[in-house]
């Protein structure tokens, strides 16, 4: 496969379906991507012993990362071949404790793109809907 050629959206889903090997950083934050579509992707996340703060919880970078992730990769489904993108931006909110060994949906949507700019939001939840943090970004699109 030549990543060159192919859009943000079959980069994606070449990915999701292993047809590329995931990035170094889904091994130091464990997230799996399970529904690509263009503007939106979702991750189940889990965080581990190894994502551990000073404190005994899970460190806030978990969420960071994770959200970083989805608004990243759900503005990567929206570009074309050839086309790369930066994240300028990332807002976060915890809005409770992250839990240890317990999957987490992270999901992305694109809210706006523009010429230059993909604005996106980003969610963590658990599986009943309870929301852990929540994110925006925006990405700097680079031809």
């Amino acid at each position: 496969m030549n990543l060159k050629t192919m859009t943000g959206l079959e980069v994606m889903q070449a990915f999701t379906n292993g047809h590329i090997p995931a990035p170094g950083i889904a091994k130091t934050i464990p997230m799996t991507p399970v529904t690509v579509e263009y503007g939106r992707i979702v991750f189940h996340a889990i965080a581990d012993a190894s994502h551990s703060n000073p404190l005994g919880g899970v460190h806030g970078g978990f969420a960071a990362t994770v959200l970083d992730s989805v608004t990243g990769c759900a503005t990567h489904t929206t570009l074309e071949a050839g086309e790369a993108y930066g994240t300028t931006d990332l807002n976060i909110k915890m809005c409770r404790p992250m839990p240890f060994n317990k999957t987490l949906i992270g999901e992305g949507k694109v809210i706006n793109k523009s010429k230059s700019l993909v604005i996106s939001e980003g969610y963590l939840r658990d599986e009943d809907g309870k929301l852990y943090a929540h994110a925006t970004a925006t990405n700097m699109i680079i031809r």
